[in-house]
C-alpha cells in the first residue's frame, strides 16, 4: 500500500498516485480536497515504501515505524501534535516508539514529519502498513 503513497519534495502532505502520464505522475492530495494535479519529472517523488529512519546499526523501513506508531497509538490519532510539541517532547515520543534511533541523523522536523504522515494515513482510512506477500517476493526477488 505504501508504494502507492508519495511525498513530493516542496509540496506539504502527502499523494496517492492515481495514473502516469508522459515526463508526469498524476497524483491525488490526500488531505480534505483530494484535489488531483500532475507531479512532473524534476519534482522529487518518493514512495513511502522507499523510506526508512537512521538507528544507531541499521535503517528501519517507515512501514516497520509507522507500525510502532499504530500499536503505540491503539491504530488512532497520534497523542502527540507536532506543530505544538517541543523538541524534548518530539524526541521523547520518537524514543517510544524507536528506541535506537540515531539522534544525530534524525532530526526534529523529521519526527514532526513522522507523526503528521501517520496523521494524514489514518485520516485516510490507511492502517495496513505491513509488506504484502506480493511486494515481499518483489523485493526479495531485487535483492
Amino acid at each position: 500500500m505504501l508504494k502507492s503513497i508519495l511525498s513530493i519534495s516542496g509540496k506539504p502532505g502527502l499523494f496517492k498516485l492515481v495514473s502516469q502520464g508522459k515526463g508526469m505522475l498524476i497524483v491525488e492530495s490526500l488531505n480534505a480536497e483530494k484535489k488531483r494535479q500532475p507531479a512532473y519529472a524534476h519534482e522529487k517523488v518518493t514512495a513511502l515504501s522507499d523510506i526508512a529512519i537512521y538507528t544507531e546499526t541499521e535503517e528501519v523501513p517507515l512501514r516497520d515505524v509507522l507500525t510502532a506508531i499504530k500499536k503505540k497509538e491503539n491504530a488512532g490519532i497520534a497523542s502527540l501534535d507536532p506543530k505544538q510539541a517541543s523538541v524534548d517532547e518530539l524526541r521523547a515520543y520518537m524514543s517510544e516508539i524507536l528506541p535506537a534511533y540515531d539522534r544525530d541523523r534524525v532530526r526534529p522536523s523529521d519526527i514532526k514529519k513522522l507523526v503528521t504522515w501517520y496523521n494524514i494515513l489514518i485520516n485516510n482510512g490507511i492502517t495496513d502498513f505491513e509488506l504484502k506477500e506480493e511486494e515481499q517476493k518483489e523485493n526479495e526477488a531485487q535483492s
